[in-house]
């Protein structure tokens, strides 16, 4: 597994457009793997995400199975004159030094959603979770089942009996709405409408495979529109 960044020259014409729709930078994400075709049956997850940290500071994240090549994004979306325009990790060495018990800060990009039913005998409805305390839910509920265990913070550090019980924030919220073929408007093809929130945060490894699993295959639903990348960080 390899884990690869790349900064996005927000100056070009290309990069407003790949930042403008997800459909858009998906395609071009799984461009940068030769060995991998979208459409076949059983193909290897390719996690990516976007982190808006300031004006001209985007970063393009992507997690997969092999080297990509990111020349065409360079070209589209970078600055051609460097080389090679990007930095891509041998991720698999990283994870295999995780252990229960060790402390790490992260960063979530999600699509927190749930399944209601407003009448009996109505089918169920996915449906987003829009306020920043029910997105925190979310994760909180998926914790265990994800290996990691969120921080929470000492009584003298919470700002609220309520709500500030853990070592997690909510923000960069947004809904999504865009053309699922790409085109411009969404001509030519359905619309997909989504909502994401990204999670910054610490957590504890509490099981150390199952939180690996987690890293690279993703957290929730719609990983191929940015969603369900995990990164660790050193806590500083």
């Amino acid at each position: 597994m390899y884990l690869t960044r790349f900064r996005v020259n927000t100056a070009r014409t290309g990069a407003r457009r790949l930042l403008s729709s997800p459909q858009v930078l998906h395609a071009a994400v799984m461009s940068s793997f030769a060995d991998i075709l979208p459409s076949t049956s059983g193909t290897p997850r390719v996690l990516w995400r976007i982190d808006h940290n300031a004006k001209a500071e985007v970063l393009l994240y992507i997690v997969g199975p092999t080297r990509p090549d990111l020349t065409h994004l360079v070209e589209q979306a970078g600055w051609p004159t460097l080389s090679p325009g990007w930095d891509t990790y041998d991720y698999s060495a990283f994870l295999d030094r995780l252990s229960p018990g060790g402390i790490w800060a992260f960063r979530l990009t999600a699509n927190p959603v749930h399944n209601i039913r407003r009448t009996d005998g109505e089918p169920t409805k996915r449906t987003a979770h829009r306020t920043p305390r029910h997105q925190m839910g979310w994760l909180l509920q998926r914790q265990e089942a994800s290996g990691f265990r969120v921080l929470t913070k000492p009584a003298e550090r919470r700002l609220a009996s309520e709500g500030d019980e853990f070592e997690l924030t909510v923000g960069n919220g947004q809904g999504l709405s865009f053309g699922k073929s790409g085109a411009a408007g969404g001509r030519g093809g359905a619309r997909v409408t989504l909502t994401t929130a990204t999670f910054d945060g610490r957590l504890e490894v509490v099981d150390a495979d199952t939180l690996r699993r987690t890293l690279v295959a993703g957290l929730g639903k719609a990983k191929a529109y940015g969603c369900g990348l995990m990164t660790l960080a050193p806590v500083g």
